[in-house]
């Protein structure tokens, strides 16, 4: 199957059932989009799909081809620039393993609702688990990416 992530074509052989994931991680090496829980619910491994959000986890390579698939090693425009240097300059992350599911969500809550409320943020991010429990950092983080962006 013929995948294009984060601007590059790559040629994969793989079962069309296989998990996303694994294809992104172990075919393409590609390890900032991590594996928590296997079943779409700690929200570790979540990419774009045509811009859209998706759990790689639980996303089949056959569902992904064709499609511009977006890794936290892609990342990249204003909105990705303003939660990466809020990230940094607030120490968001505690251990970091959760950090790139945590990235790709604020940023898709940024790009829907630029100035949201610690409310709408718990919403949006309430399918991402952070063991070490840095959820005010998170929260902290994405008033000051809105902040960045000019909300």
């Amino acid at each position: 199957m013929r995948l294009t992530v984060n601007g590059v074509t790559h040629q994969v052989e793989a079962a069309a059932d296989t998990p996303l994931l694994w294809v992104l991680r172990d075919h393409l090496g590609l390890t900032g989009t991590k594996y928590g829980c296997g079943a779409a619910q700690c929200g570790a491994c979540l990419i774009q799909l045509d811009g859209k959000p998706a759990m790689a986890c639980a996303t089949p390579l056959s569902a992904a081809e064709g499609r511009a698939i977006t890794t936290i090693e892609g990342i990249s425009g204003r909105v990705a620039q303003a939660v990466t240097a809020a990230w940094t300059e607030l120490d968001v992350p505690q251990c970091g393993y959760c950090q790139s599911g945590q990235v790709m969500a604020a940023m898709t809550l940024l790009t829907d609702n630029p100035k949201p409320t610690d409310a709408q943020i718990d919403d949006a991010l309430s399918g991402h688990l952070c063991r070490c429990a840095t959820y005010q950092r998170i929260r902290a983080g994405i008033h000051a990416a809105a902040r960045k962006l000019g909300a």
